[in-house]
């Protein structure tokens, strides 16, 4: 009685389909495994209207944007919605004091005022194919992880040459559970994306960090953009002579809104989950990894935050930097209180114990899985101080930007002192680096990075372990008798990186002979001391601990697979592709405390605060509030709803994703998770985790009635 129990309680734990909101969905095998509950909860399309490479479908309209969000086209003429944070780049890039985009906003009022953004992608899937057979071609049970892997990369490259081969299209051959089955996606890549309009930083950034993964939440987080392709409608470089995009297909826009328990589903792109991994990985990350990045973030975001307070100047520079440090500060400090609050390691210990039970009660599976739990506690154990040392230089050392510059320049110090190199090869990288040179000046300020790297140095001097510090920190601790802020001050001084003026002087007048005083600059010194380190002293052994743990990761996934037969595990999000489905619905973080699922215009009016930068409330919102001035736009209840949360499982890269009904109409633009809901990268609390969207209606109130921006009105299709 007792072992029936704990078998029962195994699958209670691990099986992951025992909630309809939990999942991201691979969107060719909806039809087999996901489109009957959809129906069931409010779905009115086919699968194949959702996805389908014989006709036209939902698919067509979704876009991975940049390549870290979404974004979907809502135009016959490639217009694309994406958020403001994921476009803040872009629109950073474009600004400067005299155009300062940021604090103003954008509005083309034409196509030929719709500003190129370079280095901007836009990549549309076409199709995708079930290719495990032919990846695993050629790999047998006795080969050793590194000969399988070896295997699998000539597979894969011959996969993707051959899909390629006479076509535009960009080939990528993705792994699923862990390496036990690949998926080819064949994509469009358009590079010719334009800036069509933005709302000022005060709305598309309402509530700033502050409000950041919170709920309530008020923030206008939209971005709007254009795709332009060549005259046969294929991707091509930025050409006056492109035109707007012509899709296969674009999402229809309702005004209908929506009321708690509707069906809703996300179409996009989420970046990465890990919710397989077992309690020693979850272990690392709420309780090491996480409170150290936490640490090394805070102090770069102090002293940026505090420049950025004194100068409009820096916070043009700056803004889009800040928001990309405190995006996942504030999302790891969220997911490891998540992690305690859910009691997600002992529940994965307890899993764990009962997946042992579960391989002793059948003699293959005792001989092949048993030990896998005990494999996972002395790989984690041994990969440990490889990963705090990588830490320490992924967020200290490499968060000073003009460390990371002067990486750039390895490698023109090592083809100069290669006598094969030619002249024409030395010209070509002098080349790319004045670009790069002007290109990072422009948005880069001194005396910020100086005050980093003494806090930088200072942490890895105090902190690292001895035995996986690099050399090079301890060496200045001596010599300066761990004065970190004299050093760096000698080191500003000195520097050819350090002044623009200085390096691009070097620059223009380069010959091979000078790559000496290259390697004696003190900031390119300072890089290679630690990036060097890094690499001989523990990139390997970090790697030779993170390919252990992925075999037996592949092992675990493969037998949690096999004992589940008949049950359907989905797969990590892995940035490709995905359906997440769920319901509109409110929540309750605390005792005594119960959110609503949507919050109106006047809760920013309640935030407002003209002191505080991210509470200063544009005027001309202001203005068509206090006259109850929102047009079609408003709820049934004539109120401004701004956004809403819903159940359905994302993440990061999610950002962007258009959130459908089930009628396949746009309702929302998903942007960021609620805090208490964090830890659904690795583990789905259905009663706390909820998906945070802009009512679509608020962003085209916005661009409508608050901007003017009809023209873009009028090229969607939109429902009353």
């Amino acid at each position: 009685m007792k072992k029936f129990t704990l078998f029962v309680l195994f699958f209670l734990i691990v099986r992951v389909t025992g909630f309809a909101e939990e999942g991201m969905w691979i969107p060719m095998l909806i039809e087999q495994l996901n489109v009957k509950k959809m129906q069931d909860l409010g779905l009115k399309l086919s699968a194949e209207d959702i996805y389908s490479v014989n006709h036209s479908s939902l698919k067509d309209a979704i876009v991975q944007f940049g390549g870290g969000c979404t974004a979907e086209i809502v135009s016959a003429k490639g217009l694309i919605f994406t958020n403001y944070h994921c476009g803040l780049g872009a629109v950073q890039r474009l600004s400067s004091l005299d155009r300062d985009y940021i604090t103003n906003g954008f509005w083309a009022k034409s196509n030929q005022q719709e500003l190129p953004c370079p280095g901007t992608t836009v990549t549309l899937l076409v199709r995708m194919e079930d290719v495990t057979l032919k990846t695993l071609t050629g790999v047998t049970a006795e080969m050793n992880e590194m000969q399988r892997n070896q295997i699998i990369r000539q597979n894969i490259e011959q996969i993707e040459k051959e899909t390629e081969k006479g076509t535009h299209f960009v080939a990528k051959v993705r792994p699923f559970y862990y390496g036990n089955q690949y998926y080819l996606f064949v994509n469009e890549v358009f590079r010719d994306v334009r800036l069509v309009g933005a709302p000022p930083v005060g709305i598309g950034k309402f509530g700033g960090d502050t409000d950041n993964w919170m709920w309530p939440r008020h923030t206008g987080d939209f971005a709007v953009f254009r795709i332009y392709a060549n005259t046969n409608n294929e991707p091509a470089a930025w050409s006056k002579d492109n035109i707007p995009y012509k899709p296969k297909s674009f999402l229809p826009i309702s005004l209908r809104g929506y009321e708690k328990n509707d069906f809703t589903f996300v179409f996009g792109y989420p970046g990465t989950t890990r919710e397989y991994l077992p309690s020693y990985g979850v272990d690392l990350i709420a309780n090491k990894e996480n409170p150290l990045r936490i640490s090394l973030r805070q102090k770069r975001l102090d002293i940026m935050n505090a420049a950025m307070d004194e100068s409009p100047q820096v916070r043009i520079q700056y803004m889009a930097k800040v928001n990309g440090i405190a995006n996942y500060w504030k999302k790891m400090i969220g997911e490891s209180r998540g992690i305690r609050r859910f009691d997600a390691i002992a529940k994965k210990e307890m899993a764990e114990q009962q997946f042992r039970l579960r391989a002793d009660s059948n003699e293959r599976w005792k001989v092949n899985y048993s030990g896998l739990p005990d494999a996972f506690k002395a790989a984690y154990q041994q990969y440990l101080p490889f990963d705090l040392s990588s830490i320490y230089i992924t967020e200290a050392a490499q968060g000073i930007e003009v460390i990371r510059f002067a990486a750039g320049f390895r490698e023109l110090s090592k083809i100069s002192k290669d006598k094969l190199t030619t002249p024409a090869a030395i010209g070509r990288a002098l080349e790319n680096l004045r670009l790069v040179t002007r290109d990072f000046y422009k948005n880069w300020q001194p005396s910020i990075d100086q005050k980093i790297m003494a806090v930088a140095l200072q942490e890895m001097s105090d902190k690292m372990d001895n035995q996986y510090k690099p050399e090079i920190i301890s060496e200045i601790a001596i010599r300066y008798k761990n004065d970190f802020s004299q050093y760096t001050n000698e080191v500003f001084q000195a520097s050819l990186f350090t002044d623009s003026t200085r390096l691009l002087h070097f620059l223009n007048g380069y010959k091979p002979s000078h790559c000496k005083k290259l390697d004696k600059d003190p900031v390119f010194y300072l890089m290679q001391g630690i990036y060097n380190y890094h690499e001989k002293n523990i990139l390997p052994g970090a790697n030779r601990s993170l390919v252990r743990i992925d075999s037996i990761q592949r092992l675990y996934m493969a037998a949690l697979i096999e004992m589940q037969a008949g049950k359907v595990l989905y797969p990590d999000a892995n940035g490709t592709l995905r359906i997440a489905y769920g319901k509109v619905n409110d929540y309750e973080p605390a005792d005594a405390v119960k959110y609503n699922y949507f919050t109106t215009l006047s809760g920013v009016m309640q935030k407002e605060d003209s002191t505080i930068y991210d509470y200063k409330v544009d005027p001309d919102l202001k203005k068509l509030y206090l006259s109850n001035d929102f047009g079609k736009y408003a709820d049934k209840d004539g109120t401004m709803h701004v956004a809403f949360t819903a159940s359905n499982h994302t993440t990061g890269g999610n950002s962007g994703s258009p959130v459908l009904n089930g009628d396949g109409q746009m309702i929302g633009i998903n942007f960021d998770r609620n805090w208490e809901g964090t830890l659904s990268d690795l583990m789905y609390d259905p009663s706390q985790c909820r998906n945070i969207s802009l009512d679509i209606r608020y962003c085209l109130f916005i661009i409508d009635k608050v901007y003017g921006a009809s023209r873009l009105i009028d090229e969607m299709k939109i429902i009353n």
